[in-house]
């Protein structure tokens, strides 16, 4: 049998292409061959392997995208208490009434319950020898004067947080004659509310102002007061 020249075989570089685009699609598989035959005579081939890498490429499912959610809005900055006891009176170092203003006052402050608790005293003293007339009076103003002490204390007490122990006198006080009595009761009770007054303008502290104020009208009151009695006796003499 007569054996036909065999031609040489023609090697497809194709399917090489698209194996090594797999492999390494940045390498060139084949440096220096570019000037071959085979190559030449096929001028779209390099464009296949791209575009098989590209189908290949495209059968490979897409990563879902991520949606950006926009930011939440910043709640507004609540203030946090300091503690349970924040919110209660009293709970500040220094508070507006009775408080730093006020303790330059501690000493008038004891004066005033001291001299109230006294004229009270001198009062009930004078009840004793007092006409019936004049007695209710003289004491309605002993009681009002033992008032102005327990809020003088009362006061004392909000500065300092001590309570104040007034002295307690054993002393028996003799008024003496009645309208002399009357007379310097009269200048006692006068003598307090311009104290009072005075150091009304004296304190800082508006609320211990607004106590010596009432006190000094009162006082002035007892004033008053004593001058009518003297003058119901002075026409009755």
């Amino acid at each position: 049998m007569e054996h036909m020249p065999q031609t040489p075989e023609v090697y497809d570089f194709r399917q090489y292409d698209r194996i090594w685009q797999r492999v390494a699609p940045n390498l060139e598989p084949y440096p220096g061959m570019a000037a071959q035959p085979a190559a030449a005579a096929q001028p779209a081939a390099p464009a296949q392997p791209a575009a098989s890498a590209r189908s290949e490429a495209s059968a490979i499912p897409a990563a879902p995208a991520l949606t950006v959610l926009p930011a939440a809005p910043e709640a507004p900055a609540v203030p946090v208490p300091a503690g349970p006891d924040a919110s209660l009176p009293g709970a500040e170092q220094n508070p507006c009434c009775m408080g730093t203003e006020a303790e330059e006052m501690l000493e008038v402050i004891t004066g005033y319950i001291e001299a109230a608790l006294s004229d009270r005293r001198y009062l009930l003293a004078l009840t004793r020898q007092a006409p019936s007339w004049a007695r209710k009076p003289l004491r309605d103003m002993a009681a009002e004067l033992q008032d102005q002490a327990r809020r003088l204390m009362a006061a004392h007490y909000l500065i300092t947080g001590r309570r104040y122990r007034p002295s307690v006198s054993a002393e028996r006080i003799y008024a003496g004659r009645w309208c002399p009595a009357l007379r310097e009761r009269y200048h006692a009770a006068a003598c307090s509310g311009f104290n009072y007054a005075r150091s009304a303008e004296d304190t800082m502290d508006p609320c211990l102002t607004k106590l010596f104020e009432e006190m000094s009208k009162q006082s002035y009151a007892h004033a008053e007061t004593l001058m009518g009695l003297l003058q119901r006796s002075l026409q009755n003499a």
